[in-house]
Formats: structure tokens, sequence, C-alpha cells
């Protein structure tokens, strides 16, 4: 189960990135931990299954939902998923799968059962409790780059901070690259203001105008990124926010972003 869980392939490129456990004491070792791997297997199973972590089957994934969760957190608090993310948008560049000259952002409301940082009134939800997730990806819809904030923030408003969050990617020769010639984006960030931001970061702004009848034809280029959240939510622990740390919901979104990105190089899983 594990192996399914983990392939080899995600284990390889994560395995280096983890952080060094303690040393043992030689006189009351106690118990022995959980390994890496079965402990990433049972985050997997979560994050896929969309299960409760006191609801994982210790016999099937071969640890407890408990110690999955511990492992989630301290992986966050290390930073290993935007470090993962990074490294497989490098691979991907370097593999010539990575279309950094067009990109589209775009984000997507999800209910909040519990409360915690960036949870706001949905205007989507009957002022229910909720989050949105705000992406940027490439023109294959190649996720670049993943954000959280409350259910009752402008979609706009993270249109600058997701440019930011965008990593250095190497591959190539030359210095990394971290911004897009162009992005593409709904009516919904359709504001001068922003437009002339982007022309000072050295990005284009094709952003569909309000008022304006359909048939811009942006669509042809910016349906990747609808496309990308599907892939999110094949993810079931994604559709609703569960967790109350934003840290844990963040750190939950990276990995599917660093999952999809390792689809792109291997269709092993």
């Amino acid at each position: 189960m594990t192996a399914n869980l983990v392939p080899d392939e995600l284990w390889d490129r994560i395995a280096p990135l983890l952080p060094a456990r303690p040393a043992r004491r030689h006189r009351h070792p106690g118990r022995l931990p959980v390994p890496d791997r079965v402990a990433l297997a049972g985050i997997v199973y979560v994050l896929r299954k969309g299960v409760a972590w006191c609801d994982v089957p210790s016999v099937v994934v071969g640890c407890s939902g408990v110690t999955a969760w511990r492992r989630l957190r301290d992986w966050t608090q290390a930073g290993v998923w935007p470090r993962l993310h990074a490294a497989l948008l490098t691979e991907l560049r370097r593999a010539d799968l990575l279309d950094l000259d067009d990109c589209a952002v775009d984000g997507s409301h999800v209910r909040a059962l519990k409360r915690g940082d960036h949870v706001g009134p949905s205007p989507v939800d009957r002022a229910r409790p909720g989050s949105k997730h705000h992406l940027i990806v490439d023109r294959h819809g190649t996720p670049l780059a993943v954000t959280l904030t409350g259910g009752n923030r402008h979609d706009v408003t993270q249109l600058l901070p997701l440019l930011d969050a965008v990593p250095p990617i190497r591959g190539l020769v030359g210095r990394p690259r971290r911004r897009p010639r162009r992005v593409y984006a709904d009516r919904g960030y359709d504001f001068d203001k922003y437009r002339r931001q982007l022309w000072k970061r050295g990005v284009k702004p094709m952003i569909a105008r309000r008022s304006v009848a359909h048939g811009s034809g942006l669509g042809k280029v910016r349906w990747v990124v609808e496309r990308a959240f599907a892939w999110l939510n094949q993810f079931k622990h994604l559709r609703i926010r569960y967790e109350h740390r934003a840290d844990l919901h963040q750190g939950l979104l990276e990995l599917a972003c660093s999952i999809i990105c390792l689809r792109r190089l291997s269709r092993s899983f």
C-alpha cells in the first residue's frame, strides 16, 4: 500500500528534503519511530481520500492518522513542500515541458468547516465560512504557485502576491525564470491599477474587460487554469477546508501541486 501511495518517483525526490531526525538515546531508546515513507503515505492517503485524520486505517497505511498529521506539521514548518514544488518545476523546465511565456490566474471558493486563519464569509455561499484557493499556471496548466486567503478576499488582491510566489525556476542556462511575458485573467481582475503594476514588472496583462460582450478569445488560453482546479479537486481533502491551521492546508495544496507536476514527468501514478 505504501508503494502505491508513495511511488519511487515521488519518494526519491522528497527524501533528500526531509529534515534529519534527532539521534536516539542509547540507554532508553523507546519505541522505534514510524518510517518517513510510511508517514508520507498516510498524508497522501488523507489528501486523496478526504477522510479525517482519526479515520486513517493504520492496518492498511502502516501508521496512525495522528502520526501522519504530526509529520505533516513538522515538514510544513521545515518548508519541505515549497522546495519540492520548486525542484519539480526545475525538472519540467529542463525537460522542455514548461511554457512560462503565457500564464493564467484564477481563484476558487471552498467551504471551511472550522474557524482559523484565512477564513471569511463567502459571498457565493450565503456568507458561510470559507476560503479561497488562488492559482497561477503556465500555458499547459502546470501549477506554478498557489495561495490561500479568506473567502471574502477579492481575486485581484492576490494577483501580485501570486506572481511573487512563483519560485525561481532553473533548469536552463542563464538566470532563473520567475516572470511570465503575459498573464491571462477573467473580468474579475479588470482594474487599471493592477494593469499598470503588471506593466511595471515587465508583464503584459491580458485581462478581459467588464461590460464588454463575450468573445474576446482569451478563453482559448485561460481555460487551462480551470482544468488545473479540476486536477486539484481530485484530491478530495482539498474540496472542503478541514484544517484549522492555514499553514497545514497550504502545505497540502503545495503537495498536491507537486504531485500534479510529477504526473507531467511520469505517468506512473
